[in-house]
């Protein structure tokens, strides 16, 4: 049998705070979102979740397309 390498992408968000000075909760965030390279963002969390895919790699690490399986 022969050997290939399969990637397994697991579905996650990575969660980062920065304070950020406004009015407002809303103004704060629509701050954040406009100017958010003003910010100094630190990492707080990892979250994964259920979602997970597999896709078989050719040699130069490219995927292979028609052999995705899992949730997409």
């Amino acid at each position: 049998m022969a050997k290939y390498k399969v990637l397994r992408r697991v579905d996650a968000f990575v969660d980062y705070i920065a304070e950020v000075e406004a009015d407002d909760a809303h103004a704060a965030a629509a701050l954040a979102a406009s100017k958010e390279e003003n910010y100094a963002w630190k990492r707080t969390d990892l979250a994964e979740y259920d979602a997970r895919s597999f896709v078989t790699l050719d040699a130069d690490g490219f995927e292979i397309d028609g052999t995705q399986k899992g949730d997409f």
